[in-house]
């Protein structure tokens, strides 16, 4: 048993792997890429998030207070009278966060669904996830990954996991580098590692207007795939227009603000060309 923390649970997913899904939510992430959805989930530790929607700027907030939970956060999370303010994080044992999740077998055993890990980037608690997973062997797991993660823990996580959801931003490393503060070379390096594992597995592709919404990313992502194009499927997800929404409730700033968000074409015909099947969600 290891102890993690969390964000987010989401009940009944559709969109993150087979059937109706539990996605749980890892916090903590090393990349910083332009036009995450979710800046909640990047740090690691315990946050405040605090929503401006309803403030009437009384100015409690920015009292201090000595209650226990707030230490270390940024704001109170008891003050504000129109409870605006939540804590975001939460402390988990892999046990006892793995019998919780169970108890959503029967609806996953009717829908063909399961649980997947998220984040954030799962890979960042790495001992927590591989306990997770073993707690949970007797469900369909999913874990969703950038990729970015110590080799040896990809491997295992690969061997633990039923369903490896990959996903693939920039092919270029410099201009990867400039979009998510990361190189790709060891997302690379575990890419391999999966395309060799003999699993079947999904590479999720996030189209970013004026980032790499064009036909030499998705040759590039083709070219990568194809020698694993008979256990390899292919997700395009669209930019989200409400991307930068929770940004200022966390207290950062959305700085992607692309000309356009109406991709068109998504060039698929590279990857449909080599039998590779892939859907836009």
């Amino acid at each position: 048993m290891s102890e993690g923390i969390i964000f987010d649970k989401k009940e009944l997913s559709i969109h993150d792997g087979p059937g109706l899904r539990v996605t749980v939510f890892f916090k903590g992430c090393p990349l910083r890429c332009a036009w995450c959805h979710n800046p909640e989930g990047l740090l690691i530790t315990r946050q405040t998030m605090k929503s401006n929607q309803g403030c009437n700027d009384c100015g409690k907030c920015k009292q201090s207070c000595s209650h226990s939970e707030c230490e270390g956060m940024s704001l109170c999370s008891r003050i504000c009278p129109n409870g605006l303010i939540r804590t975001i994080g939460e402390g988990v044992d892999s046990a006892k966060l793995a019998e919780q999740l169970k108890k959503y077998v029967p609806v996953f055993e009717q829908t063909g669904g399961g649980v997947t890990i998220s984040g954030g980037e799962p890979l960042m608690q790495p001992l927590f996830l591989l306990d997770l997973l073993k707690y949970l062997e007797s469900v369909h797991t999913v874990v969703q990954t950038s990729g970015y993660g110590d080799h040896s823990h990809f491997k295992k996580v690969v061997g633990a996991a039923d369903l490896i959801l990959f996903d693939i931003k920039l092919i270029d490393s410099a201009k990867h580098y400039e979009y998510t503060g990361v190189g790709n070379e060891l997302i690379f390096q575990n890419l391999e590692a999966l395309k060799t594992s003999g699993k079947f597995f999904t590479i999720r592709l996030p189209i970013i207007p004026g980032v790499n919404d064009t036909s030499e990313h998705i040759d590039g992502v083709t070219e990568l795939i194809k020698d694993a194009k008979n256990r390899v499927s292919v997700e395009i997800l669209p930019y989200n227009p409400l991307a930068g929404a929770k940004y200022a409730s966390v207290g950062m700033t959305y700085k992607m603000r692309p000309d356009t968000t109406d991709v068109t074409n998504y060039y698929t015909d590279t990857l449909k060309r080599e039998g590779i099947a892939v859907s836009v969600l």
